[in-house]
């Protein structure tokens, strides 16, 4: 970046390519279902193993800019944090997986949760995903000045009116060029949280707009299932 403002061409280049690496990242998590990789038997390990060799495969590329999370059974329930052990997946298992794949420099944030078998209830929590995502995008673009403490508030209420615990600190993150350097771990203003204050339509200090993902990650405690779903809030495929 020069200092200069970006124009109206630069932001309709950084969307389309969030967009575009967004995309492959579904053509990528389409590739793993068909080819089996999520199978009873097989370790969480090396499923993200194998994942990350069919990324090089299909895009050329092997880099993830956050850790690689396939989680089964009871580790569920765990948020992004966290490093549970690692699992063996079950017949009749709930699994998510979450990946931060870079394609051409652009990162992807994606996340989708599949069942095994046909438990009613982990059924149930996989087909909630997605509605409640769904209404969280639109309480997002209904409000224009919508802080990320506020649409937090709104996503963990769909997730208790649909009868689950919201099982994170957070439902989501900015998104952008890889590396980041205005994503700052540390700074809760980078987060959809409590405590993020700010109007989630902003720029940054080189005048580019604000691109954000949206998470949802409920969890029944009682039965020690979770699922989760996430994908670009802010730009649409």
């Amino acid at each position: 970046m020069t200092g200069t403002a970006p124009t109206t061409a630069d932001e309709d280049a950084r969307a389309r390519s969030l967009v575009e690496a967004e995309e492959k990242a579904v053509a990528l998590f389409d590739e793993v279902v068909a080819r089996g990789l999520i199978a009873p038997g097989a370790a969480e390990s090396a499923v993200s193993r194998q994942v990350r060799d069919l990324g090089a495969e299909l895009f050329g590329t092997d880099r993830h800019w956050h850790k690689r999370i396939v989680r089964s059974g009871p580790n569920t329930l765990e948020p992004y944090r966290e490093n549970p052990p690692d699992r063996h997946i079950e017949a009749d298992d709930i699994v998510f997986l979450d990946l931060g794949p870079i394609f051409s420099e652009w990162e992807a944030d994606f996340g989708r949760t599949y069942v095994l078998g046909d438990d009613p209830v982990k059924q149930r929590l996989r087909d909630d995903l997605e509605p409640i995502w769904l209404a969280g995008r639109e309480h997002f673009e209904a409000h224009p000045d919508i802080s990320g403490a506020e649409l937090y508030a709104h996503v963990v209420g769909l997730a208790a009116a649909a009868g689950w615990e919201f099982g994170g600190a957070h439902s989501g993150h900015l998104v952008g060029e890889f590396p980041h350097e205005w994503i700052d771990g540390e700074r809760i203003e980078s987060y959809i949280a409590p405590g993020s204050d700010h109007p989630m339509r902003r720029t940054d200090a080189a005048g580019r707009r604000a691109h954000w993902i949206l998470e949802v990650h409920l969890v029944d405690r009682e039965r020690r299932i979770g699922g989760f779903f996430e994908q670009l809030l802010s730009v649409r495929r």
